[in-house]
């Protein structure tokens, strides 16, 4: 048993071994521990130093501001989340230009299509510049696990949703709308659509078209754009929900642009607006994604004819071997059971419609070098 007089204090400097220093221990006291611990391999120390920066002052908000530059994601997040609320200008200018963020409400409803649930939200995005004023808005898509398909217990269930699987999907970057039709101007140079709108996602485009704006989107501004693949775009619909939309059990038309005429479960027939809307007209869902249900198809990057038998564990695109493609989401013509979340569709890619449209997706954002933060 060590004397009293040996066991080291609070804020006493430890020399350690080859073990791990524990993600709560305070190893330094002070600012001088705080940088310490902020320089560690360990994500999990350096989130936990954070907050105790906040008790140094302008000293501690300038080592939070430094770790928006901080290569591991979690600790960029974690550095936000202390940072977003603040008032001063200089710190929400840092956010604006290194990690921008939007906020927004994630709403839930009950079986009647009621709202029950309302909570504030934010995650972080960058914007790409197409020229003259038109921007492109590309979502932080966290990496996760989820059930991909439809459970046998879901209302409307197609046979082509099974069986349910788990699939693991990396960390990417989603499209916060669908491409509207300014943004395929600015990159093709036309508008196909049928309905015209600057705001309005373009449809009448083949998924051949699709591609060929991911291609040229690509050589315009050096990230790598494509289509998601399938796993991709359901694991960023439901956004950690298991329902059969991200809303809930059911959708109404006020929460999305199908055919309303149709009754969904317990919420009767209503509007039908005939057309599309603009985008980001309703709520989005808890990954900061509008229009993942409604108002266009969504072309995806590979088609598989059978059910998921045979398919990957991970995100991957799988193979087909024909010329027809993948489509998701439903749109304004649309029963409300073919939004679903799980719902799959394939067509030709050569066909187009005023029913299809794509979202775009990228795996990285290209790296900001830090500026000065004097």
């Amino acid at each position: 048993m060590p004397n009293e007089q040996d066991r080291p204090g609070e804020y006493d400097a430890v020399l350690g071994g080859q073990n791990s220093i524990p993600v709560n221990a305070a190893v330094l006291g002070g600012i001088a521990g705080v940088k310490s611990r902020l320089a560690s391999p360990i994500v999990e120390v350096r989130i936990a130093a954070l907050s105790e920066a906040l008790k140094y002052g302008e000293v501690g908000l300038k080592l939070i501001i430094q770790a928006l530059h901080d290569e591991s994601m979690q600790v960029k997040i974690s550095a936000c989340s202390l940072l977003k609320d603040r008032s001063e200008e200089k710190i929400q200018q840092h956010l604006q230009n290194y990690f921008p963020i939007f906020e927004f409400d994630v709403i839930t409803v009950d079986a009647y299509g009621k709202e029950n649930s309302r909570r504030k939200s934010w995650v972080h995005y960058f914007r790409e510049d197409l020229g003259n004023g038109v921007v492109l808005d590309m979502v932080y898509i966290p990496g996760g696990t989820f059930m991909m398909g439809s459970p046998e217990t879901e209302y409307g269930r197609q046979e082509h949703e099974r069986p349910q699987h788990q699939v693991t999907v990396p960390t990417f970057y989603a499209g916060k709308y669908p491409i509207t039709q300014e943004q395929w101007q600015a990159v093709m140079g036309n508008n196909p659509s049928e309905f015209k709108g600057a705001q309005l996602p373009v449809e009448k485009v083949t998924w051949n078209d699709a591609v060929n704006f991911c291609q040229k989107l690509s050589e315009k501004t050096g990230k790598n754009y494509r289509l998601p693949s399938e796993a991709e775009w359901e694991y960023a619909c439901r956004a950690d929900t298991t329902t059969a939309f991200h809303f809930g059990e059911t959708i109404t038309p006020d929460l999305v642009n199908y055919k309303g005429s149709y009754p969904c479960g317990s919420v009767p027939g209503g509007l039908f607006r005939h057309h599309t809307t603009v985008v980001g007209s309703f709520p989005p869902n808890a990954f900061g994604l509008y229009d993942m249900h409604g108002n266009v198809w969504e072309w995806c990057e590979l088609y598989r004819h059978d059910g998921y038998n045979g398919t990957p564990s991970d995100s991957g695109a799988c193979e087909s071997g024909s010329d027809y493609r993948l489509q998701c989401g439903g749109s304004w013509l649309d029963h409300p059971l073919n939004c679903r979340a799980a719902y799959r569709r394939c067509d030709s890619a050569g066909n187009s419609s005023g029913l299809r449209g794509f979202r775009v997706v990228a795996l990285q954002q290209l790296p900001i070098s830090p500026s000065s933060l004097r």
